[in-house]
């Protein structure tokens, strides 16, 4: 009998533990039906997946601490996982840093960074005026070219300076150097914008929407410009005929024209020599010391070499009509007229050794080469003149 009761015991917690398997089966089968089973299987494997990640991203940090032999570096106060234990004399709670040497193979194949000491700049577009100072040795093709702009540009910003004459041009002098290509226009009293915009050959908005002359194109009556008498307005693109200041064709029938160029004008009539319409060089050098033919830059004759005496011939057979002093920079000045349409003009010279109504035969000595009137420098400026027109020497001299 007490055999049977101990067997019973034995045999009763193996009964009680089956049935409360089978029990938390029949609950857990039930719990997954329907909606809510769902719910509780998507968050179960959401906890599943989450702690293997966990476990993998711990167990590749390990990895890679131990293949590196370093040290992770953490924030003050923080604890580094699966790094080795303190080294002995560091304190507490900080890790002694690596050195920053080695090779790193992962990061050959990248864009490495390169330090660059300097830095470009780009330039930005000038909009406003700046005044230049001439300094010794310049030339009005040298300034324009400094700031990129044309030679008659730096003419039209300047005329109350330079008179549209580059000979003009000397040291110290304040030059206005326009932003852009162009002409810089003084406002007078009753003048008209759109007039205006016609003379220099642009539209009304060029001028008022340029930055540089700082006009409220919001609040403008373009009928009746509110502008200051006096205003200097950037005409951009703007153009201009240049003034002529040299003499004007002076022929042998009416050699009275330059009356009023200097002293050196002839009066009356002259008969005498006829070129032959072939032209020499009229002094012994043959390059340029100075300006080169360039109408743009008012220039219209050539600068050539030399120095100060240097013989200066008649090009052609001719009559002189013009024989002294100049008031407009040439200094002294002689101006042969070759009866066949021609003109020869010889500048600057040191001296003069012929006179009014004179015939001059080809190679004939007229004068010394100089640097008399507004001249930086010895050399001959020599211009030809046709029917009134002034070309370029460099198509005829032989």
């Amino acid at each position: 009998m007490e055999n049977q009761n101990r067997d019973d015991v034995i045999e009763n917690p193996q009964e009680e533990k089956s049935a409360s398997i089978k029990y938390l089966k029949d609950l857990f089968g039930r719990l997954l039906e329907g909606e809510n089973g769902k719910r509780i299987a998507t968050i179960g494997s959401v906890v599943v997946l989450v702690a293997i990640v966990v476990v993998g991203m711990r167990a590749f940090y390990l990895n890679a601490q131990n293949s590196s032999g370093g040290y992770a570096v953490f924030a003050e106060g923080s604890t580094a996982i699966g790094t080795e234990e303190s080294q002995p004399g560091t304190s507490e709670g900080s890790l002694e840093m690596p050195s920053f040497v080695g090779d790193f193979p992962s990061l050959q194949g990248g864009i490495q960074r390169v330090a660059l000491l300097h830095t470009s700049i780009p330039t930005r577009a000038r909009v406003d005026v700046l005044v230049y100072t001439v300094e010794q040795g310049d030339s009005l093709f040298a300034i324009a070219e400094t700031f990129g702009l044309k030679p008659e540009t730096v003419l039209w910003g300047n005329f109350d300076t330079l008179a549209d004459n580059p000979h003009t041009l000397q040291p110290g002098q304040k030059l206005n150097i326009l932003p852009v290509n162009g002409t810089y226009h003084e406002w007078r009293e009753g003048e008209n914008l759109i007039k205006v915009s016609e003379y220099y050959g642009v539209d009304p908005l060029d001028i008022i929407q340029w930055p540089g002359n700082h006009i409220d194109i919001y609040d403008f009556d373009m009928d009746n410009p509110s502008f200051d008498l006096g205003k200097m307005l950037i005409v951009p693109g703007g153009e201009r005929e240049l003034v002529d200041y040299g003499p004007p064709a002076i022929t042998r029938d009416n050699p009275a024209i330059a009356a009023t160029y200097g002293p050196g004008h002839c009066g009356t009539i002259y008969q005498g020599s006829v070129g032959v319409g072939v032209f020499i060089w009229p002094t012994t050098e043959r390059w340029i010391a100075g300006y080169d033919y360039n109408p743009g830059a008012n220039h219209p004759a050539i600068d050539i070499a030399g120095s100060v005496g240097n013989p200066v011939w008649a090009s052609d057979n001719g009559v002189v009509v013009y024989s002294g002093w100049s008031n407009y920079g040439y200094g002294n000045l002689i101006v042969i007229d070759h009866g066949n349409g021609w003109q020869t003009l010889y500048a600057h010279l040191n001296s003069i050794s012929v006179g009014c109504g004179q015939s001059v035969n080809q190679g004939q000595g007229i004068g010394g080469l100089g640097s008399t009137g507004n001249s930086s420098g010895a050399h001959l400026h020599f211009e030809m003149i046709y029917v009134g027109t002034k070309v370029n020497p460099w198509n005829f001299l032989q």
